[in-house]
């Protein structure tokens, strides 16, 4: 059983910071792949970052590199999201995800999507 909550959401406005986190109270942590997707209404998830929180190794979208940092605290089987330099094109419901094993990727190299997801999380930046 994976059970993933969210928090951290909010509205900023460009140039701003935000903090998310996912707590995963269910099945074996260290073995999961674990990151954040968006969403805009009518549009298809995107993969934004990822983190294998067995080794550390973490994915971001291109989007995103050098604005956001995935990061791990193993003793509160927590992920968080730092996500610095806002921009409104950030704006989306941001869902945590969760997978057993390895972080997988797509044909196209992005982050397929997981198997377990949160509950969604709403980001707002303001220009």
């Amino acid at each position: 059983q994976v059970d993933l909550m969210e928090s951290g959401g909010g509205s900023v406005p460009a140039g701003g910071s935000l903090r998310l986190s996912c707590a995963d109270s269910g099945y074996t942590y260290s073995t999961n792949c674990m990151g954040w997707f968006r969403q805009l209404p009518g549009k298809q998830r995107e993969g934004v970052a990822a983190i294998h929180t067995g080794g550390g190794s973490t994915y971001y979208a291109d989007s995103v590199k050098g604005r956001f940092t995935i990061s791990q605290d193993s003793a509160k089987n927590t992920v968080y999201l730092q996500m610095d330099s806002l921009k409104p094109e950030d704006t989306a419901m941001y869902y945590c995800g969760a997978d057993r094993g390895f972080c997988r990727r797509t044909m196209e190299g992005g982050m397929a999507p997981f198997t377990y997801w949160g509950q969604g999380t709403q980001v707002t930046v303001s220009s």
